[in-house]
């Protein structure tokens, strides 16, 4: 049985092998080799001109392409969710993506694991082009279709 660890980050005991740490869903350092997806975006073929889009860059759906032109976009491990992402370290409502008087925004929606924009773990942000998300496991970028 592997030994309990200590998350680098706030300080949490978790179980050996963990891959996030379950009270920040800070990435866990392993000793074992892990095979891990990633891709590159080009924000130019990414999404139609002025389109927001979640491209997951990391997890099980690597490469899959997400609209967020809609005035709301639920993102969670409840089937019903429109950006669906089947993990435990997702919550079953995890997150929401609404239209603001600034453009996009993300919001969390009370998960236990938190929502990250670009490594800092937040309640809400404005999202800009290029943003990291993540989201449990999986890593998102927002990008926005540009003009031809």
């Amino acid at each position: 049985m592997a030994e309990d660890v200590v998350c680098d980050n706030c300080g949490a005991k978790n179980m050996g092998g963990s891959n996030f740490c379950n009270a920040c869903g800070f990435e866990m350092m392993s000793d074992e080799p892990t095979t891990t997806n990633f891709i590159g975006v080009d924000a130019d073929t990414a999404a139609s001109p002025g389109v927001g889009q979640l491209v997951v860059t990391r997890g099980a759906l690597a490469g899959a392409r997400y609209d967020v032109s809609a005035d709301e976009t639920t993102i969670g491990r409840h089937p019903d969710s429109d950006i669906f992402l089947d993990d435990v370290t997702v919550s079953r409502r995890h997150a929401r993506i609404a239209s603001s008087s600034a453009g996009k925004a993300i919001e969390d929606v009370g998960s236990l694991n938190g929502t990250y924009v670009d490594g800092e773990r937040l309640e809400s942000a404005t999202l800009r082009e290029g943003a990291q998300i993540q989201i449990g496991k999986y890593r998102l970028v927002y990008v926005i279709g540009s003009e031809g």
